[in-house]
């Protein structure tokens, strides 16, 4: 199958599936790449983690922060299923900046991201991946404004209802009547700028190599590991990644190392059209259209 039927086919499956998807896949050494509206912006959930940790870590570098020091950290809110870490934690904790990194990034932690965006505020954090010659990725708000959506204000059996407000209540210029979902007010990135920074952290030449290396070690270690892993990890294949759910949104980007040496950055953005909270078909179904372009990328 040639190129374009092969993106052609991509679509009708991502569709059919009820998936809108926004994906691109690059090779690492080569800089070839295939994408399905890979402009398109989105809003970035957790995805905005991955930020969030290379501008701690290089603000470590630069001794503006302490790795070692210790953070008191209240609790969590204990609401709905799905959060980790300190966000499950009933009394307050005393946790190392070092420690939130991994509590952020590995696990998804909502209450430790919000701990860091404490010492590194989002506009900060922005500043810093402007500084390091990274574009098109917007940090406007911390990960505590994402646990005030819909769905918090439904029973867990009408879940679906916020769904279904999310898929529903958009505008043509992708505003929002759920703030979170609002393009102009959201942290936001599309598929070609988390590319660019999965680039950035794989082939370091703005970012220092060792600020670099300390986000792949988090990323390698990312227990969410339910979407695209299962079409990119095996014995002969390395895949680090980060996801990123809320509401209607599935995403994950991440990087597959080959033992054969070929290194590929894939980020994945998707707006599910159907109003269901567990899908496990669509997040097959991103990981299967994923593993397509990239095999075909190896083939060219």
């Amino acid at each position: 199958m040639n190129t374009e039927a092969l993106i052609g086919d991509a679509r009708r499956q991502l569709r059919d599936g009820g998936l809108h998807a926004c994906l691109l896949v690059r090779d690492l050494h080569t800089g070839d790449e295939l994408g399905i509206e890979p402009d398109t912006v989105l809003p970035a959930a957790s995805l905005v983690k991955v930020p969030l940790a290379l501008a701690t870590a290089e603000r470590i570098r630069r001794t503006e922060l302490d790795g070692a020091a210790v953070l008191d950290v209240q609790p969590g809110r204990i609401t709905t299923p799905g959060p980790a870490g300190l966000s499950r934690f009933r009394h307050p904790a005393r946790v190392a900046v070092d420690d939130l990194l991994y509590l952020s990034t590995c696990v998804s932690d909502g209450t430790a991201a919000d701990a860091l965006f404490g010492l590194t505020p989002p506009a900060q954090v922005a500043g810093i991946l402007r500084e390091l010659g990274l574009r098109g990725i917007t940090v406007r708000h911390t990960m505590g404004e994402l646990a005030d959506t819909p769905v918090e204000r439904f029973e867990a059996s009408q879940a679906h209802l916020a769904h279904a407000l999310a898929i529903d209540a958009g505008t043509g210029g992708r505003g929002h009547r759920v703030p979170q979902l609002d393009t102009t007010r959201a942290n936001t990135g599309s598929a070609r700028a988390f590319v660019e920074l999965l680039q950035a952290l794989w082939r370091p030449s703005k970012v220092d190599p060792d600020v670099a290396g300390r986000v792949r070690t988090l990323m390698a270690a990312n227990l969410l590991r339910h979407r695209l892993t299962p079409d990119f990890s095996s014995d002969a294949a390395t895949w680090s990644s980060k996801t990123g759910t809320l509401l209607n949104l599935r995403h994950e980007i991440g990087v597959v190392e080959h033992s054969d040496g070929q290194s590929y950055a894939i980020a994945v953005l998707t707006e599910s059209l159907v109003p269901a909270v567990t899908q496990p078909g669509a997040d097959a179904l991103m990981a299967q259209v994923a593993r397509r372009l990239r095999d075909h990328l190896r083939q060219l």
